[in-house]
């Protein structure tokens, strides 16, 4: 299990990443990057995880004097050693050795004799939908972004679930095909 959740994970590049970036500074990366495919990261999670890290030493916060309109000045956040330390290391992890898939999509595919087979292959064309749709979605987001023309980590964020996710497609249309195919061997635990 990581020390870190995806959220505090995020948050701490985009801070790195902008030097000192605030609450609304984060948001706004946020959703110019589509951050919201890959973690559950709204404002309240976002102010959450800046507490949670703030708490834990890996970024420090100080008022902002570059104030606009009315209401409290804005803080800006910043990495500490300790927090750079924490987020390089968080990296090297996720790149050496973090799961992409979903779990709870092969412990389904474990209890695949448990349902009818007609079932089955509806919930599994199902899925090619819902696959087809994230798809279009992040290729959506990745075009808007500026696509080929992105720096390499930025693409490599959006091309990364594009390539599972066709892997993904291909290996549920096989499937489905062999649960047509095999009438025999299947109904046996029925």
């Amino acid at each position: 299990m990581h020390s870190i959740s995806n959220v505090e994970f995020m948050l701490l590049q985009m801070i790195m990443e902008c030097r000192h970036a605030s609450g609304y500074d984060i948001k706004k990366l946020v959703d110019q990057r589509g951050y919201r495919e890959w973690a559950n990261i709204g404002m309240t999670s976002i102010y959450a995880g800046l507490k949670k890290l703030s708490n834990k030493g890996w970024i420090v916060s100080k008022e902002f004097d570059g104030k606009s309109g009315k209401g409290p000045m804005p803080n800006r956040f910043s990495l500490t050693q300790a927090g750079t330390a924490k987020l390089r290391q968080e990296i090297l992890d996720s790149l050496s050795s973090a799961r992409e898939r979903d779990s709870r999509f092969d412990l389904g595919l474990a209890a695949l004799s448990l349902v009818e087979k007609d079932e089955a292959v509806e919930a599994l064309r199902n899925r090619l939908d819902f696959l087809q749709e994230t798809l279009e979605k992040i290729k959506l987001k990745y075009e808007s972004q500026g696509g080929v023309r992105l720096p390499l980590n930025v693409r490599a964020l959006f091309l990364h679930p594009i390539s599972l996710i066709e892997s993904d497609r291909a290996f549920v249309s096989d499937l489905i095909k062999e649960l047509l195919e095999e009438t025999e061997e299947y109904g046996k635990h029925h």
